[in-house]
Protein backbone atom coordinates (compact mmCIF):
# COMPACT_ATOMS: atom_id res chain seq x y z
CA UNK A 1 0.00 0.00 0.00
CA UNK A 2 1.60 3.64 -0.70
CA UNK A 3 0.30 5.15 1.86
CA UNK A 4 2.44 2.62 4.25
CA UNK A 5 4.98 2.75 2.29
CA UNK A 6 5.74 6.15 2.63
CA UNK A 7 4.99 6.04 6.12
CA UNK A 8 7.82 3.82 6.85
CA UNK A 9 10.23 5.59 4.63
CA UNK A 10 9.69 8.67 6.50
CA UNK A 11 10.65 6.77 9.89
CA UNK A 12 13.59 5.18 8.21
CA UNK A 13 14.53 8.54 7.40
CA UNK A 14 13.88 10.43 11.09
CA UNK A 15 14.68 7.22 13.10
CA UNK A 16 18.12 5.68 12.74
CA UNK A 17 19.33 2.95 14.40
CA UNK A 18 16.32 2.30 16.30
CA UNK A 19 16.70 -1.28 16.70
CA UNK A 20 18.98 0.06 19.71
CA UNK A 21 16.69 -0.01 23.27
CA UNK A 22 18.28 3.81 23.90
CA UNK A 23 16.76 4.98 20.32
CA UNK A 24 13.29 3.75 20.43
CA UNK A 25 12.32 6.71 22.93
CA UNK A 26 12.06 8.69 19.52
CA UNK A 27 9.49 5.88 18.61
CA UNK A 28 6.09 6.93 19.52
CA UNK A 29 3.37 4.80 20.28
CA UNK A 30 -0.62 5.02 21.19
CA UNK A 31 -1.82 2.88 23.87
CA UNK A 32 -5.52 2.15 23.74
CA UNK A 33 -6.38 2.75 27.58
CA UNK A 34 -9.71 1.59 28.89
CA UNK A 35 -8.91 2.10 32.39
CA UNK A 36 -8.49 -2.13 33.00
CA UNK A 37 -5.42 -4.08 34.53
CA UNK A 38 -4.55 -5.31 30.83
CA UNK A 39 -4.39 -2.32 29.04
CA UNK A 40 -2.46 -0.07 31.75
CA UNK A 41 0.07 -3.13 31.26
CA UNK A 42 0.56 -3.58 27.94
CA UNK A 43 1.40 0.31 28.05
CA UNK A 44 3.99 -0.23 30.58
CA UNK A 45 5.39 -2.84 29.22
CA UNK A 46 6.38 -1.14 26.01
CA UNK A 47 7.04 2.30 27.94
CA UNK A 48 9.32 -0.17 29.32
CA UNK A 49 11.05 -1.21 26.49
CA UNK A 50 11.89 2.26 25.91
CA UNK A 51 9.13 3.35 23.31
CA UNK A 52 7.50 7.27 23.49
CA UNK A 53 3.90 5.93 24.78
CA UNK A 54 0.97 7.90 24.59
CA UNK A 55 -2.11 6.88 26.36
CA UNK A 56 -5.18 6.86 24.26
CA UNK A 57 -8.88 6.51 26.31
CA UNK A 58 -11.57 6.66 23.71
CA UNK A 59 -15.14 8.24 25.23
CA UNK A 60 -17.47 5.68 23.85
CA UNK A 61 -21.01 5.30 24.66
CA UNK A 62 -20.57 3.27 27.95
CA UNK A 63 -17.54 5.36 29.13
CA UNK A 64 -16.76 6.23 32.94
CA UNK A 65 -18.58 9.78 33.96
CA UNK A 66 -16.58 12.72 34.96
CA UNK A 67 -15.27 10.62 38.35
CA UNK A 68 -14.15 7.92 36.06
CA UNK A 69 -12.45 9.82 33.51
CA UNK A 70 -10.82 11.71 36.13
CA UNK A 71 -9.91 8.24 38.09
CA UNK A 72 -7.93 7.43 34.54
CA UNK A 73 -5.95 10.78 34.68
CA UNK A 74 -4.90 9.69 38.12
CA UNK A 75 -4.21 6.40 37.15
CA UNK A 76 -1.98 7.47 34.05
CA UNK A 77 -0.04 9.84 36.34
CA UNK A 78 1.19 6.84 39.09
CA UNK A 79 2.19 5.20 35.76
CA UNK A 80 4.02 8.36 34.58
CA UNK A 81 2.17 8.13 31.21
CA UNK A 82 0.35 10.87 28.85
CA UNK A 83 -3.33 10.79 28.36
CA UNK A 84 -5.80 11.70 25.65
CA UNK A 85 -9.47 11.37 25.91
CA UNK A 86 -11.43 11.21 22.50
CA UNK A 87 -14.98 11.79 23.02
CA UNK A 88 -16.25 9.48 20.32
CA UNK A 89 -19.81 8.83 21.83
CA UNK A 90 -22.03 9.86 19.02
CA UNK A 91 -20.03 8.14 16.43
CA UNK A 92 -20.10 4.67 18.34
CA UNK A 93 -24.08 5.18 18.61
CA UNK A 94 -23.83 4.10 14.77
CA UNK A 95 -21.94 1.26 15.26
CA UNK A 96 -24.47 -0.20 17.59
CA UNK A 97 -27.47 0.88 15.48
CA UNK A 98 -25.66 -1.21 12.46
CA UNK A 99 -22.70 -3.82 13.41
CA UNK A 100 -21.42 -5.04 10.31
CA UNK A 101 -20.63 -8.69 12.23
CA UNK A 102 -23.95 -8.60 14.01
CA UNK A 103 -24.30 -8.75 17.80
CA UNK A 104 -23.34 -11.30 20.60
CA UNK A 105 -25.58 -13.14 23.16
CA UNK A 106 -27.45 -9.39 23.86
CA UNK A 107 -27.41 -6.60 21.77
CA UNK A 108 -23.55 -6.05 21.79
CA UNK A 109 -21.45 -6.04 18.61
CA UNK A 110 -18.46 -6.85 20.08
CA UNK A 111 -16.28 -7.04 16.60
CA UNK A 112 -17.62 -4.00 15.39
CA UNK A 113 -16.68 -2.48 18.76
CA UNK A 114 -13.10 -3.21 18.79
CA UNK A 115 -13.10 -2.16 15.09
CA UNK A 116 -14.31 1.10 15.81
CA UNK A 117 -12.55 2.32 18.67
CA UNK A 118 -9.31 0.24 16.34
CA UNK A 119 -10.30 3.02 13.73
CA UNK A 120 -10.04 6.16 16.15
CA UNK A 121 -6.73 4.81 16.98
CA UNK A 122 -5.49 4.89 14.18
CA UNK A 123 -6.30 8.27 13.22
CA UNK A 124 -4.98 9.83 16.43
CA UNK A 125 -1.54 7.68 15.08
CA UNK A 126 -1.58 9.55 12.60
CA UNK A 127 -1.88 13.06 14.02
CA UNK A 128 0.06 12.40 16.79
CA UNK A 129 3.41 11.22 14.89
CA UNK A 130 2.74 7.84 15.70
CA UNK A 131 3.86 4.11 14.31
CA UNK A 132 2.53 1.79 15.67
CA UNK A 133 -1.14 1.18 18.30
CA UNK A 134 -1.02 -1.06 21.24
CA UNK A 135 -3.50 -2.45 23.09
CA UNK A 136 -3.58 -5.08 26.22
CA UNK A 137 -5.50 -7.59 24.16
CA UNK A 138 -5.31 -11.47 25.37
CA UNK A 139 -5.70 -13.91 22.76
CA UNK A 140 -8.58 -16.32 23.75
CA UNK A 141 -9.99 -13.58 26.86
CA UNK A 142 -13.18 -12.69 25.47
CA UNK A 143 -14.96 -15.34 23.22
CA UNK A 144 -16.60 -12.88 20.74
CA UNK A 145 -13.85 -10.71 19.69
CA UNK A 146 -10.79 -11.98 20.74
CA UNK A 147 -10.03 -15.38 19.33
CA UNK A 148 -7.94 -15.86 16.51
CA UNK A 149 -9.72 -14.77 13.56
CA UNK A 150 -11.57 -12.16 15.37
CA UNK A 151 -7.96 -10.41 16.43
CA UNK A 152 -6.60 -10.52 12.76
CA UNK A 153 -9.48 -9.09 11.40
CA UNK A 154 -9.83 -6.21 13.49
CA UNK A 155 -6.31 -5.44 13.20
CA UNK A 156 -7.29 -5.82 8.93
CA UNK A 157 -10.81 -3.68 9.03
CA UNK A 158 -9.24 -1.48 11.17
CA UNK A 159 -7.20 -0.14 8.41
CA UNK A 160 -3.62 -0.82 11.25
CA UNK A 161 -2.66 -4.03 9.51
CA UNK A 162 0.81 -5.27 11.14
CA UNK A 163 0.97 -1.45 13.14
CA UNK A 164 -1.25 -3.34 15.87
CA UNK A 165 0.44 -4.70 18.50
CA UNK A 166 -0.92 -6.71 21.30
CA UNK A 167 2.42 -7.39 23.46
CA UNK A 168 0.21 -9.39 26.27
CA UNK A 169 -0.28 -12.06 23.70
CA UNK A 170 1.84 -11.09 20.63
CA UNK A 171 4.12 -14.18 20.66
CA UNK A 172 0.98 -16.10 19.76
CA UNK A 173 -0.17 -13.83 16.75
CA UNK A 174 1.90 -12.59 13.69
CA UNK A 175 4.78 -10.60 13.48
CA UNK A 176 4.46 -6.82 13.36
CA UNK A 177 5.31 -3.94 12.21
CA UNK A 178 8.36 -3.25 14.80
CA UNK A 179 9.61 -7.19 14.90
CA UNK A 180 10.02 -6.34 11.27
CA UNK A 181 11.59 -3.55 11.39
CA UNK A 182 14.26 -5.23 14.05
CA UNK A 183 13.05 -2.32 16.89
CA UNK A 184 12.11 -5.16 19.40
CA UNK A 185 11.89 -9.05 18.77
CA UNK A 186 8.67 -11.27 18.47
CA UNK A 187 10.80 -12.84 21.74
CA UNK A 188 10.41 -9.84 23.55
CA UNK A 189 6.64 -9.37 23.39
CA UNK A 190 4.53 -12.10 26.02
CA UNK A 191 2.32 -15.31 25.34
CA UNK A 192 -0.19 -14.48 27.67
CA UNK A 193 -3.51 -16.23 26.73
CA UNK A 194 -7.22 -17.26 28.00
CA UNK A 195 -9.31 -16.00 30.50
CA UNK A 196 -7.52 -16.29 33.49
CA UNK A 197 -5.64 -13.19 35.09
CA UNK A 198 -2.61 -14.54 37.41
CA UNK A 199 0.26 -13.64 34.99
CA UNK A 200 -1.13 -10.00 34.32
CA UNK A 201 -1.60 -9.67 38.17
CA UNK A 202 1.82 -10.82 38.80
CA UNK A 203 3.17 -8.87 35.78
CA UNK A 204 1.21 -5.92 37.53
CA UNK A 205 2.92 -6.51 40.85
CA UNK A 206 6.31 -6.83 39.30
CA UNK A 207 5.88 -3.41 37.53
CA UNK A 208 4.16 -1.93 41.28
CA UNK A 209 0.68 -1.57 39.59
CA UNK A 210 -1.47 -2.08 42.16
CA UNK A 211 -4.44 0.48 41.85
CA UNK A 212 -6.48 -1.61 39.20
CA UNK A 213 -10.39 -2.37 38.83
CA UNK A 214 -11.35 -6.05 39.26
CA UNK A 215 -12.41 -7.43 36.45
CA UNK A 216 -16.31 -7.00 35.95
CA UNK A 217 -19.45 -8.62 34.42
CA UNK A 218 -18.46 -6.58 30.75
CA UNK A 219 -21.05 -4.14 28.55
CA UNK A 220 -24.05 -3.58 29.65
CA UNK A 221 -24.93 -4.38 26.03
CA UNK A 222 -24.80 -8.26 27.26
CA UNK A 223 -27.14 -7.62 30.35
CA UNK A 224 -30.35 -9.02 29.54
CA UNK A 225 -32.58 -6.46 30.91
CA UNK A 226 -30.75 -3.64 29.20
CA UNK A 227 -30.23 -5.13 26.15
CA UNK A 228 -34.19 -6.08 26.14
CA UNK A 229 -34.87 -2.46 26.71
CA UNK A 230 -32.43 -1.48 23.51
CA UNK A 231 -34.10 -4.18 21.16
CA UNK A 232 -37.88 -2.79 22.42
CA UNK A 233 -36.24 0.97 21.54
CA UNK A 234 -34.87 -0.77 18.42
CA UNK A 235 -38.43 -1.97 17.08
CA UNK A 236 -40.86 0.34 17.98
CA UNK A 237 -39.08 3.69 17.12
CA UNK A 238 -36.38 2.59 14.94
CA UNK A 239 -32.71 2.01 15.44
CA UNK A 240 -31.78 5.01 13.63
CA UNK A 241 -34.46 7.08 15.89
CA UNK A 242 -32.99 5.87 19.35
CA UNK A 243 -30.28 8.75 20.56
CA UNK A 244 -27.33 9.54 23.46
CA UNK A 245 -30.63 10.02 25.80
CA UNK A 246 -32.29 7.05 25.33
CA UNK A 247 -28.56 5.06 25.72
CA UNK A 248 -28.52 6.59 29.13
CA UNK A 249 -32.68 5.39 30.06
CA UNK A 250 -31.87 2.23 29.19
CA UNK A 251 -29.45 1.92 32.26
CA UNK A 252 -32.05 3.48 34.86
CA UNK A 253 -35.43 2.49 35.90
CA UNK A 254 -38.24 0.05 35.83
CA UNK A 255 -39.40 0.42 31.60
CA UNK A 256 -42.50 -0.61 31.15
CA UNK A 257 -44.72 -0.52 27.54
CA UNK A 258 -47.91 0.35 27.42
CA UNK A 259 -48.62 -0.08 23.69
CA UNK A 260 -46.75 0.87 20.63
CA UNK A 261 -46.32 4.49 20.99
CA UNK A 262 -46.36 4.89 25.26
CA UNK A 263 -43.52 4.01 27.34
CA UNK A 264 -43.12 4.90 31.18
CA UNK A 265 -39.61 4.49 32.61
CA UNK A 266 -39.84 4.37 36.85
CA UNK A 267 -36.68 5.33 39.09
CA UNK A 268 -35.60 2.73 41.76
CA UNK A 269 -33.85 5.01 44.46
CA UNK A 270 -32.80 8.93 44.76
CA UNK A 271 -29.88 8.12 42.69
CA UNK A 272 -32.12 7.45 39.32
CA UNK A 273 -34.57 9.68 40.12
CA UNK A 274 -31.88 12.42 40.25
CA UNK A 275 -30.72 11.14 36.75
CA UNK A 276 -34.22 10.83 35.18
CA UNK A 277 -34.84 14.83 36.23
CA UNK A 278 -31.93 15.35 33.83
CA UNK A 279 -33.21 13.98 31.00
CA UNK A 280 -36.76 14.26 31.05
CA UNK A 281 -36.98 17.21 28.13
CA UNK A 282 -39.45 16.03 25.57
CA UNK A 283 -40.90 13.41 28.09
CA UNK A 284 -44.09 13.64 30.60
CA UNK A 285 -42.75 14.10 34.03
CA UNK A 286 -44.54 12.63 36.96
CA UNK A 287 -43.38 13.47 40.95
CA UNK A 288 -45.28 12.76 44.36
CA UNK A 289 -46.28 16.13 45.68
CA UNK A 290 -46.85 15.01 49.46
CA UNK A 291 -44.94 11.81 50.06
CA UNK A 292 -41.73 9.86 48.93
CA UNK A 293 -41.66 8.12 45.65
CA UNK A 294 -40.55 7.84 42.16
CA UNK A 295 -39.46 10.38 39.44
CA UNK A 296 -41.36 8.75 36.32
CA UNK A 297 -40.95 9.31 33.10
CA UNK A 298 -43.39 8.67 30.03
CA UNK A 299 -42.38 8.84 26.29
CA UNK A 300 -44.85 9.03 23.55
CA UNK A 301 -48.16 10.93 23.43
CA UNK A 302 -50.29 9.12 25.99
CA UNK A 303 -54.06 9.54 25.88
CA UNK A 304 -55.93 11.45 28.90
CA UNK A 305 -56.83 7.92 29.94
CA UNK A 306 -53.49 6.10 29.89
CA UNK A 307 -51.85 9.41 31.64
CA UNK A 308 -54.00 8.55 34.55
CA UNK A 309 -53.58 4.67 34.53
CA UNK A 310 -49.20 5.88 34.55
CA UNK A 311 -50.38 7.78 37.75
CA UNK A 312 -51.89 5.13 39.66
CA UNK A 313 -48.57 2.74 38.51
CA UNK A 314 -46.70 5.64 39.89
CA UNK A 315 -48.39 5.99 42.69
CA UNK A 316 -48.29 2.27 43.20
CA UNK A 317 -44.30 2.86 44.53
CA UNK A 318 -44.98 6.16 46.59
CA UNK A 319 -44.56 5.88 50.43
CA UNK A 320 -48.22 6.65 50.73
CA UNK A 321 -51.00 4.43 52.07
CA UNK A 322 -51.94 1.58 50.00
CA UNK A 323 -56.18 2.64 49.62
CA UNK A 324 -55.17 6.51 49.92
CA UNK A 325 -54.88 8.78 47.27
CA UNK A 326 -51.72 9.87 46.19
CA UNK A 327 -51.28 13.54 44.73
CA UNK A 328 -49.13 13.61 41.68
CA UNK A 329 -48.06 16.58 39.72
CA UNK A 330 -47.46 15.90 35.71
CA UNK A 331 -45.86 18.01 33.91
CA UNK A 332 -44.69 18.50 29.82
CA UNK A 333 -43.62 21.08 27.88
CA UNK A 334 -46.81 22.80 27.82
CA UNK A 335 -48.67 22.09 30.69
CA UNK A 336 -48.10 21.54 34.72
CA UNK A 337 -51.35 20.05 36.92
CA UNK A 338 -51.80 18.27 39.77
CA UNK A 339 -53.50 14.91 39.75
CA UNK A 340 -55.18 12.87 42.66
CA UNK A 341 -55.00 8.88 42.13
CA UNK A 342 -55.54 5.45 43.95
CA UNK A 343 -52.24 3.72 43.47
CA UNK A 344 -52.52 0.62 41.52
CA UNK A 345 -52.65 -2.89 43.14
CA UNK A 346 -48.78 -4.40 43.35
CA UNK A 347 -50.26 -7.49 42.17
CA UNK A 348 -51.48 -6.09 38.93
CA UNK A 349 -51.08 -8.17 36.13
CA UNK A 350 -50.74 -5.38 33.74
CA UNK A 351 -47.39 -4.31 35.58
CA UNK A 352 -45.81 -7.55 34.40
CA UNK A 353 -47.31 -7.75 31.53
CA UNK A 354 -45.62 -4.02 30.50
CA UNK A 355 -42.79 -4.72 31.57
CA UNK A 356 -39.73 -4.94 29.36
CA UNK A 357 -36.93 -6.31 31.46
Amino acid sequence: MIIERIVKELWRTMVSDVGSAKNRSAIRVIAAYSGGLDSILAAVFMQKLGFDVLLLHVQHLFSANAAGRQRLREAAGRAGLPLLIEDASEQHLETIRHPKHGYGQGMNPCIDCRIFMLRIARRVMEENGAVFVVTGEVLGQRPKSQHYKALLQAAEESGLGSRLVRPLCAQLLPETFPVTEGWIKQSDLLAIQGRTRGEQMRLAASYGVSDYPQPAGGCVLIEKAYANRVRDAFSHLGKDVVGLTQFRLFGLGRHLRMDEDVKVIVGRNFEENEQLVTLAEGRVRIDPVDVMGPTTLVEGNPSEEQLLVICSLAARYCDGEPDGEIRLRVASQDDERIVRVLPMAKDDPRILEWRID
